[in-house]
């Protein structure tokens, strides 16, 4: 980790994340063997955030999407020359590069890492002199770690072909707990399959995409939600968004939007409307429908079968 994060003596670490979770016992071990102060939060607070980064003078953090979209609309300008924060990482769900642009506007930088608990937390990231030349990549494999991107029948996908993550070190899992069959379905010749789907660059730059499981095919084409739910939250009136699957008599799936409101007049049309022109045609959102609240996990990533539960609609074409 520390050979591949910009982690100094006496920096000061934020903490908000569970701490049963890898994004905050990794960074806790390491701020400890690096000589850095860790500031720690009970809960993670949108509103006293900022304070909290002026008044301990942290210069470090972690916030996975879902926070730092949270935290957007309660920074002050004034606040600026107090702050020492020199970046913020975040993790555990693609960042959409429109929110990594509006942080960059603000002075401070995100850097996008990616990993799992099945692999102690290292597997990609971005290194400082990056993070804002290529936004929206997770960069390349840690130090002291392998990374493929591989298609269905397991040769290496080419510059800019969607594919399978695969990950591989020393500091891989031996396996998952009483559970055999489990572990040899993800472990096949010491390679982790993530089952996550990314593309890598010509110039070897790794662009997280989704999940797997979270994947739409419509009319035969791949569509990832999170391409679609970055598009949505450059929206000023929609303050948080998840898109899902749904079944289609024409295309077998179609994406719907599953949106939260900052202005309370949005309808249906203006989501869609504001798609159009940004996406390709197989990719738009069929449907918009409107929640209170889109549930998550507590590290920020959507509870999406929640809202399949809650929405059970049909695509309307």
């Amino acid at each position: 980790m520390l050979a591949s994060v910009d982690v100094r003596f006496r920096d000061r670490y934020l903490i908000s994340m569970p701490l049963f979770h890898v994004g905050a016992l990794n960074p806790m071990v390491c701020c400890i063997y690096r000589g850095a102060t860790i500031v720690m939060l009970r809960h993670f607070d949108a509103k006293r955030i900022w304070a909290v980064f002026r008044d301990e003078q942290v210069t470090i953090t972690l916030a996975v999407a879902a926070m730092l979209n949270f935290m957007l609309p309660t920074y002050r300008p004034e606040l600026r020359e107090s702050l020492r924060l020199r970046w913020i990482m975040s993790g555990a769900a693609p960042v959409p590069p429109s929110l990594i642009e509006s942080y960059a506007r603000l002075g401070f930088e995100v850097h996008q890492v990616y990993g799992l608990t099945e692999t102690g937390g290292p597997a990609c990231v971005i290194s400082p002199d990056e993070a804002l030349s290529h936004i929206g990549s997770t960069g390349k494999a840690f130090f002291h770690t392998d990374v493929r991107i591989v298609d269905q029948q397991g040769a290496d996908a080419g510059p800019g072909v969607p594919g399978e993550v695969l990950v591989r070190g020393r500091h891989i899992m031996a396996g998952y707990w009483n559970r055999p069959e489990a572990t040899a379905e993800t472990i096949t010749d010491g390679w982790l399959h993530t089952g996550d789907i990314a593309v890598r660059d010509a110039d070897g730059f790794i662009y997280i995409q989704d999940r797997i499981k979270d994947m739409i095919i419509s009319g035969g084409e791949n569509v990832y939600p999170a391409e679609i739910e970055d598009v949505l939250l450059t929206h000023p009136g929609i303050a948080d968004v998840a898109v899902l699957g749904m079944p289609s008599a024409k295309w077998g799936e179609s994406p719907v939007a599953v949106v939260v409101r900052s202005d309370p007049g949005l309808d249906e049309a203006a989501v869609l409307a504001h798609c159009s022109g940004k996406l390709a045609r197989f990719k738009l959102p069929k449907r918009a429908v409107f929640t209170d609240v889109i549930p998550r996990t507590s590290t920020g990533k959507a509870l999406k079968r929640l809202l399949r539960e809650q929405f059970p609609l049909d695509a309307l074409e």
